[in-house]
């Protein structure tokens, strides 16, 4: 995440039953930057622009491969 999207570091955090209708543990690995807002958990929650989301996939898929 570092190299592909530029990150300066990582939030790693899991979750389990809490807040879910199915329960299920998860993870989230969430890309940080300097002043992107992230606070505790909780970090502003905005939309993709359109192929936003689809262009980090690829990213993110061609530095696993």
């Amino acid at each position: 995440m570092r190299d592909e999207l530029g990150a300066q570091g990582t939030f790693v955090a899991m979750n389990n039953t809490v807040s879910q209708s199915v329960p299920h543990l998860h993870a989230h690995v969430v890309p940080r930057t300097k002043g992107d807002g992230l606070r505790g958990f909780f970090w502003p929650r905005v939309r993709y622009a359109d192929g936003e989301a689809a262009r980090y996939a690829e990213e993110l898929r061609a530095a696993l491969s």
